[in-house]
């Protein structure tokens, strides 16, 4: 069933808007987290700012438990039903870190307030994206499914690089006295219009045809997380695999690096966040036609390129950023066009690799298990081993692991470009989905 080009590109929009606000809540959070840090913790500048990264990663902990929610919801409610929701919930929980009171003000309450509200945030996450990603596949031609789910990942950076072009412009505008003492909170009040917008987008569509075609089949149950361990299985093993390369390096490059390179390469705090914002301009670019190009000569090769390139290269990048701002520049961008191949095909290649009766589910579960473990602990992690041997070079040394965890998972992936989103998962030995079961 092909879909007219007006309701795509809403479909596209409806889609994006979610991730850039989910990524836009990193981005304001990531970048003003020496602000976030004195006004919401105690002790010194470095314990400080370790606890905020902790709280940073302890929101990872609870998108498990958002997937296991969510995913199976999804597939029995539909998948616009369930984004209209999650998005209200992401978008008020980031709005309401604005309001928080100071330590200062209330003593512990602030910091337990603030990992409340990152527990909740991270739950609505949990459905968010693997929901977006699988309303933007069930839209999305088969033969341009990468061209278009790039513009998801295109939401993803221009999220991002809004938080941060936001901190960096009140820091520049406000002064660092007025934004520790306010200016910090302006940025996650504006997650209140963009929750709304993207509200609007999504009650404005209808469900993908995909899932509407198979839910007009049979009346079905959701047997959950059990029914996909026993069944799905392998699927879920390869894109948790994938998914540990992915948002190692996503997370450590987008989220730990401003930090990483105020706190051990010596760079000043606006230097420290033009670095990324320029990457991820530069990244930006890059995102449709990469995704095009792996309509044309496949996902795999793509990945295959950019875990090879990064394995390789991450070390000597990582060298050349401790040079100062120009070679942190350089070297941003480099890690960013290695990383690219696999950003950009997100949205085709993990929808693909579930059946459509389990496809949200399937994906939201196995992406925010792996993200949860390895992806948004890697700057905490980061952190900690430079702390505990002293070598700035830890980050690239756990990508590189991160990496080559990727390519064995990538290896059991068959190809999925061009192919229709049919019920037969690409992963040899994965059970079809019974005809008699609900959702």
């Amino acid at each position: 069933m092909q879909t007219d080009p007006a309701t795509l590109r809403r479909a596209i929009a409806a889609s994006a808007i979610g991730n850039a606000t989910e990524w836009f809540d990193y981005g304001i959070y990531s970048y003003g987290v020496t602000y976030i840090s004195a006004a919401l913790f105690p002790g010194n500048t470095e314990e400080a700012v370790l606890f905020a990264l902790a709280t940073f990663a302890i929101s990872f902990l609870v998108r498990p438990l958002g997937g296991i929610f969510w995913g199976p919801l999804g597939d029995r409610l539909g998948r616009k039903s369930v984004l209209a929701i999650t998005i209200v919930v992401m978008s008020g929980a980031t709005f309401c870190v604005g309001l928080l009171p100071s330590y200062a003000s209330v003593g512990f309450w602030a910091p337990l307030l603030l990992i409340v509200l990152r527990m909740i945030q991270g739950f609505s996450t949990g459905g968010e994206y693997g929901g977006a990603a699988t309303f933007m596949a069930e839209y999305a031609p088969d033969e341009k499914r990468g061209f278009c789910g790039s513009f998801l990942e295109f939401g993803t950076l221009a999220g991002f690089s809004l938080g941060a072009l936001l901190m960096l412009g009140f820091s520049l505008l406000l002064g660092e006295a007025a934004m520790h003492d306010w200016g910090w909170r302006i940025p996650f009040l504006v997650a209140g219009p963009l929750g709304a917008v993207g509200v609007y987008l999504r009650s404005h569509m209808e469900d993908t045809p995909v899932f509407l075609e198979e839910h007009e089949k049979a009346e079905r149950i959701s047997h959950g997380l059990p029914y996909l361990m026993a069944n799905y299985w392998r699927p879920m093993l390869v894109m948790g695999g994938m998914v540990i390369a992915l948002n190692v390096v996503n997370y450590t490059l987008l989220s730990y690096m401003p930090t990483y390179l105020q706190r051990r390469l010596g760079l000043t705090a606006d230097e420290a966040l033009v670095v990324p914002i320029l990457g991820m301009l530069f990244m930006m670019l890059l995102l449709p036609m990469t995704g095009a190009l792996s309509d044309r000569i496949g996902r795999k090769p793509l990945w295959w390129f950019s875990l090879i390139g990064l394995f390789i290269g991450v070390v000597p990048l990582y060298m050349l950023m401790g040079m100062g701002l120009s070679g942190a520049v350089i070297g941003f961008m480099v890690l960013g066009l290695l990383y690219v191949p696999q950003l950009a095909t997100i949205s085709a290649t993990f929808p693909a690799l579930f059946p459509t009766p389990v496809r949200f589910a399937g994906f939201a579960i196995s992406y925010n298990v792996a993200t949860s473990i390895f992806g948004g602990t890697a700057p905490a992690i980061g952190s900690g081993l430079i702390s505990a041997t002293g070598d700035p070079l830890m980050p690239a040394y756990y990508m590189m692991a991160a990496c080559a965890v990727g390519a064995v998972a990538l290896h059991f992936m068959k190809e999925t470009a061009g192919q229709p989103l049919s019920d037969a998962p690409p992963i040899k030995g994965a059970k079809p989905v019974e005809e008699d079961y609900v959702i």
